[in-house]
């Protein structure tokens, strides 16, 4: 049976193994050289000292698929958005586990209060993604062309977000002042 947990120092090996499958092999990340493990734990500790959500999905001591999310962007007035990252072992796409994960990504951010979870996918063509991110709610916002070259060519960034709990419809409770 497959269980969807927070991350633990242990599953870092296979964190790893499935991310630099995607560095490889696909375009929904532009990094171009896979990570060192010691490289995605110091991102995992980044995304968790933030109070962010950081998941894995396994199965018995097999993990089958990661997704977390991280601040947007860095400027505090970006504090309640947050970007998702998800990625499955080759072995385990198609099967459903994309939308579990994902769904309950969005569950935990949105009770640590993200008001704003957005997909910045890698090309176009990636439909994939684009279907998992519609089929839990993600509206497209846009296609950013060909600003990312991968693969001997250029690569779009599709553009998706979904408002998590009261959105937009009233100010956040948040101790930081806003500065502008």
């Amino acid at each position: 049976m497959t269980i969807i947990h927070p991350s633990r120092a242990e599953d870092l090996p296979a964190i790893t193994a499935i991310y630099a499958h995607h560095v490889l092999h696909g375009a929904g990340t532009f990094e171009l050289e896979p990570p060192a493990e010691s490289e995605m734990a110091n991102r995992r500790v980044e995304v968790l000292a933030k109070g962010l959500p950081y998941l894995v999905a396994s199965e018995g001591d097999k993990v089958l698929g990661f997704a977390y999310c991280n601040w947007f962007k860095p400027r505090p007035a970006y504090r309640f958005s947050a970007e998702d990252s998800i990625y499955l072992a080759p072995e385990a796409i198609g099967h459903g586990l994309g939308r579990a994960l994902l769904a309950e990504l969005t569950t935990q951010a949105e009770k640590v209060g993200v008001r704003k979870l957005i997909a910045v996918i890698g090309d176009s063509a990636n439909t994939a993604s684009i279907g998992l991110h519609r089929s839990v709610g993600f509206s497209l916002v846009g296609i950013l062309e060909s600003c990312g070259w991968k693969f001997n060519r250029w690569q779009d960034v599709v553009m998706m977000d979904k408002p998590l709990g009261l959105a937009d419809t009233c100010a956040p409770q948040d101790s930081k002042k806003s500065t502008g």
